[in-house]
């Protein structure tokens, strides 16, 4: 399997560089987000270890830090789409629960469709067997670039 590309980099060039202390933000940072594969423009893929602090008192990963990876696979794409941009909405549905065993979710993010000001992004967190754990819809809106200086 080829190497992914850097998705700091790519987001540092599509961005102004008035952003760019903030690429990576300290929120993937601080879920350890991995980059598995990226097509231009189309698709996202990341993986996020389950870990211990993230579980609930029924040793299941949290639905908030299920929906924080989510995101933090969601916000990448549409920064590498249509830099910048914040998300207005965001719904999940959950289907089943990430358990203590499993050690990693793998999140996939897709355009769905880009309008003059939103993007539609739909995303999906699999558990380590691959089923699907939590289905998600986004509408981000594109911003004004930052003015530099």
């Amino acid at each position: 399997m080829p190497t992914p590309p850097d998705i700091n980099a790519l987001i540092r060039a599509t961005v102004p560089a008035a952003l760019h202390a903030l690429i990576p933000p300290p929120c993937l940072t601080d879920m350890q987000g991995e980059m598995l594969d990226y097509e231009e423009g189309r698709r996202l893929r990341m993986r996020f270890p389950v870990l211990p602090r993230y579980r609930n008192p029924l040793g299941n990963m949290q639905g908030g830090f299920i929906v924080s990876a989510l995101d933090n696979t969601i916000g990448p794409l549409s920064f590498l789409i249509a830099p910048p941009s914040a998300t207005a909405s965001l719904g999940t549905q959950f289907l089943r629960p990430v358990t203590s065993a499993d050690n990693f979710i793998t999140c996939s993010a897709w355009l769905v469709e880009r309008t003059r000001n939103t993007l539609h992004i739909h995303a999906e967190a699999r558990n380590e067997a691959g089923k699907i754990a939590v289905l998600c819809q986004s509408v981000n809106q594109i911003l004004p670039p930052p003015k530099d200086g």
